[in-house]
């Protein structure tokens, strides 16, 4: 007799994105047993079996951000969350408030001036939360910071001098690139409260129907605290740990490997960066900025780089190098070439050119992009203001990147963590060399994931022998012309819901 499932989903419509559909879905032991029509799932029930009537609602493979950091997500549900501010003074009301609710450095994250076409925070309106305590303001995209006089007074002569703003020789507030490491060592919390910033960042994605991140670590605190939940059951995502290069040394020594761990966590790749960000004018370019002077950053220059690289591949580990601007991405691609490694990444690939499409394909290079940054890429957006009309059609190019047989892996970076809000940007992208269907993009938010992250033979697809990791909208994707405003219903990570809409934690 066929042993009983522990909880089926029947009565749906299940894209399986492994070729077929169907109604129901059996789950056992945390993996899927059977997908079929109702009646056929209902062999597997019997009095012990959960079942949830679907009522006619759409199952997909959990979606898998593959690229994101839980600890800013996590400060941005716990500390001042300033990603919907509209104007400077927003900002500064979302900090005050959170200076009467806190005691410590004041800290804020993921403003984005484009929403008032202005410029950055500064320390003169940074001042005004508070006199007596640093307070410090994280633009989106983490390239970016601006801090009050406190923070000023106490840490400028600890910053790297280049990535200090100045204004007639006086330091405006802004900082950027690698000022922001030392910054982030003067002013972060203790493990306890960091450790509630990933439990926070872990039921944020649930929320958002996300099962399975990659994300980066820049602080051994995240691994440490990662390590502490898996142990303590109390992790319920699948995490992949990609280290940023100033671990290497530590993880040659450690013989860590790609893909060793366990069902929820694993070692992932090294993180480089080759260059900045558009939004902080430090992507690199091969011409200048339109609406500035220079051409951006190397923040690894070109030799170094493929040294870099060179090292990551010869040590069996993936590498994932950060690349925007069109030289930075040129110099990678090129740093790419002849490795041995497999799934070697490429985060972001705003820029890249078309040249080096094919060299991409022939290098099984992953492109881990972010489809929410075309919401910069629109008509008078940040991108136009920045790059200039052609610049800002060539961004982003995801339909010429899928023509070309490249796989495609996407992610949020945090801004915002919404799936469904990617996918409608890029089903929506303004070029026709950005656009691709719904199901190009469901499928880069499931099966993308797990191939960057070797995972395709257990996530990503809803078929048997798969893990039971698994979403539950409200409406259909392919019928609807507001993705983003689908809700999610349920989430399933290894058979167990994690979250229910309606459902309080």
């Amino acid at each position: 007799m066929t042993e009983a499932a522990d909880l089926v989903l029947h009565t749906g419509r299940v894209r399986t994105l492994a070729g077929e559909t169907a109604e129901a879905v059996a789950i056992r032991d945390g993996q899927i047993v059977r997908v079929g029509r109702t009646s056929e799932v209902d062999f597997v029930t019997d009095v012990e079996t959960t079942e949830i009537d679907l009522e006619d609602r759409v199952v997909l493979p959990g979606f898998i951000d593959a690229h994101t950091h839980m600890d800013f997500l996590g400060k941005q549900q716990v500390e001042a969350d300033l990603a919907a501010a509209d104007s400077p003074s927003e900002c500064l009301d979302e900090l005050a408030a959170r200076r009467e609710e806190s005691e410590g450095p004041i800290l804020g994250y993921g403003y984005d001036e484009s929403r008032w076409s202005g410029d950055y925070l500064t320390r003169d309106q940074l001042d005004e939360v508070s006199t007596d305590r640093p307070v410090v303001a994280y633009r989106e995209d983490l390239h970016l910071a601006s801090v009050n006089s406190v923070v000023l007074d106490r840490y400028v002569d600890d910053f790297p001098a280049e990535y200090v703003a100045r204004d007639d020789g006086r330091p405006t507030g802004v900082l950027t690139e690698d000022a922001l490491a030392v910054l982030g060592e003067r002013i972060d919390p203790d493990p306890e409260r960091f450790r509630e910033y990933l439990l926070a960042a872990q039921e944020y994605a649930h929320r958002q129907g996300v099962t399975g991140v990659h994300d980066i670590i820049r602080e051994p605190v995240v691994a440490r605290l990662f390590h502490e939940l898996d142990r303590d059951g109390d992790l319920s995502l699948r995490v992949r740990l990609n280290y940023t290069a100033e671990f290497l040394d530590a993880i040659d020594d450690l013989g860590l490997v790609t893909n060793h761990g366990t069902d929820h966590l694993r070692v992932g790749a090294v993180k480089a960066f080759a260059d900045g960000s558009i939004g902080s004018r430090t992507a690199r370019l091969s011409e200048p900025y339109s609406d500035g002077d220079g051409r951006g950053e190397w923040t690894i220059p070109p030799a170094e780089l493929s040294e870099l690289v060179d090292r990551i591949d010869d040590a069996g580990l993936q590498a994932m190098v950060h690349g925007i601007g069109d030289e930075a991405l040129d110099a990678l691609v090129d740093s790419y070439e002849g490795t041995s490694g497999e799934r070697h990444r490429i985060e972001h690939a705003e820029l890249l050119s078309e040249e080096r499409l094919a060299a991409v394909g022939a290098n099984d290079i992953v492109i881990s992009a972010q489809p929410n940054f075309l919401k910069w890429a629109r008509e008078g957006g940040l991108y136009d203001e920045r790059l200039g009309e052609e610049r800002r059609r060539r961004s982003n190019q995801f339909r010429l990147l899928l023509d070309a047989g490249i796989v495609l892996a996407f992610g949020s970076d945090c801004m915002p963590m919404d799936p469904l809000f990617g996918i409608e940007q890029a089903v929506t992208a303004p070029d026709d060399t950005q656009r691709i269907d719904t199901t190009e993009a469901v499928r880069a938010y499931t099966r993308g994931g797990a191939y960057a992250g070797f995972d395709e033979n257990r996530l990503g697809t809803i078929k048997p022998g798969n893990c039971a990791d698994l979403v539950v909208l409200d409406q259909s994707p392919w019928e609807t012309d507001s993705i983003a405003d689908l809700a999610v219903e349920l989430t399933i990570v290894d058979g167990a819901v994690v979250f229910e809409r309606g459902r309080s934690s």
